[in-house]
């Protein structure tokens, strides 16, 4: 192992025990992200519910070995970072658009396949744009990733259902509320390791509250099978429709660029060299999982978000825990009743725990944008441009409804509208010879001198 790799302390391992209990942590937070597309693209299609729960096992089961090749890594793929993968949200509006237009799920399947295989040899080209990402662009995306998540939590907090008679009930927001008290409270132990634990603790503690109050719903747990192998093409042979394909390589553009937005969020948190080349190996990893989860009848695969916040908040940054993570995800799509013992814990618990998970994403990106010198005009401009449209789709989902498709793909989310902003703006005011001055350049000189001491 070279020196490099002795120090990184993403490259620490902490044993079994702590692995799987930290990587169980990992597993809740972004539970509900997770099974959450296959629901919506499984009702769309009209998928009967033991479908779609074949649908959230695959998504489950090709998470996890996602998961374990982006963290482990093979040459050429996986960034070696602590980064959990599943099913991106980017690419659900698309897909139901698909299926609801007369393509069916196989003309997702095949969409998925191709622009996937597209976006993996694209990986190399389009991991040199992070010369793009000074600290005033990834400060503005790591803050709008946290934002943009935090309606996730509070719609947790509410209930998660909308329709359902007790959306937004006193019972719903107590239950968060007392779920978001016990991690504080938690986070007040002198213990690290109960620091550490704390989301997990919280979540489990919340449950059983909720248990005891009769609160939630457990009777389905002990119902259907037990043990489920995903079946190879479940819903049938991929087809291959061109329409399908070109809006699916628009979501594959969405997803790498904010994949690229992880991978510097977390080696930010990590305090990790992130260059080009590791970039390309988790746009790598990112891409071929995606191109095999039609296989097993799961859907394009992206770094998830919401779990930079666990790195952050419990300063456990082994990318081994987030493989063992990975282990236990596998397990879960292989044991259908775990999966249901999990999905029964209450969606408030999980607001609850949310709120602060993702507030911690965006303190990181506040954390960042602080080491910028807001002196300078053009680093307030950016900032504040940059994060205003990141915050346009967040407040307003039909602000892009009446432009063309690929539009509303590009911007329906935050992330990859603050991105593909910041970007826009730093090279037209810090890479266009035009827009520089002299006095400009030594202030850009000094701080790349100051960086390197």
């Amino acid at each position: 192992m070279s020196e490099h790799e002795k120090i990184s302390p993403e490259h620490e391992y902490l044993g079994a025990g702590k692995s799987a209990a930290y990587g169980l942590q990992h597993v809740l937070t972004m539970y509900g992200g997770i099974i959450a597309p296959p629901l919506i693209v499984g009702t769309a299609a009209g998928l009967s519910a033991a479908q779609i729960g074949l649908l959230i096992a695959a998504a489950l089961f090709v998470g996890g070995l996602a998961t374990i090749l982006q963290t482990v890594g093979v040459k050429y793929i996986g960034a070696k970072l602590p980064l959990v993968q599943g099913v991106s949200f980017a690419g659900v509006a698309t897909m139901v658009a698909i299926v609801t237009t007369g393509g069916g799920l196989s003309a997702v399947y095949g969409a998925v396949i191709v622009a996937s295989l597209i976006g993996f040899f694209l990986a190399p080209y389009f991991s040199k744009i992070v010369r793009f990402f000074p600290p005033v662009v990834t400060g503005c995306v790591i803050t709008i990733i946290g934002l943009s998540l935090l309606p996730v939590a509070v719609r947790w907090m509410m209930g998660g259902n909308s329709k359902a008679p007790e959306w937004g009930s006193v019972e719903n927001i107590s239950l968060a509320l007392l779920t978001l008290g016990i991690v504080i409270i938690l986070n007040l132990s002198r213990h690290a390791g109960i620091r550490r634990l704390s989301i997990l603790l919280s979540i489990v503690l919340g449950t059983i509250c909720a248990y005891l109050l009769d609160f939630g719903n457990f009777s389905q747990v002990s119902q259907g099978a037990w043990v489920q192998i995903p079946s190879l093409f479940a819903f049938g042979m991929p087809t291959f429709e061109i329409t399908a394909i070109l809006s699916m390589l628009i979501v594959t553009l969405v997803i790498m660029t904010e994949t690229t937005a992880d991978i510097l969020a977390v080696g930010e948190i990590v305090e990790t060299k992130v260059d080009s080349k590791r970039i390309a190996d988790g746009l790598r990893a990112d891409m071929f999982s995606s191109a095999v989860a039609p296989i097993f009848g799961s859907f394009m695969q992206s770094a998830f978000a919401q779990n930079v916040g666990l790195v952050a908040i419990t300063g456990i940054k082994s990318r081994f825990v987030v493989a063992a993570g990975g282990i236990i995800l596998v397990i879960l799509g292989l044991l259908p009743i775990m999966g249901r013992l999990i999905a029964a814990i209450p969606v408030p618990v999980l607001g609850g725990a949310g709120l602060v998970l993702f507030g911690t994403v965006a303190a990181s990106g506040i954390r960042t944008l602080a080491k910028i010198d807001y002196n300078e005009q053009k680093n307030l401009i950016i900032v504040a441009t940059a994060i205003a449209a990141g915050m346009i789709p967040i407040i307003d989902h039909s602000f892009y409804a009446n432009f063309p498709k690929w539009v509303q793909t590009l911007f329906h989310s935050g992330i990859s509208s603050t991105c593909l902003m910041a970007i826009l703006l730093n090279i037209l005011f810090n890479h266009l010879n035009f827009f520089k001055n002299k006095k400009d350049s030594l202030v850009v000189n000094k701080s790349v001198m100051n960086s390197h001491h």
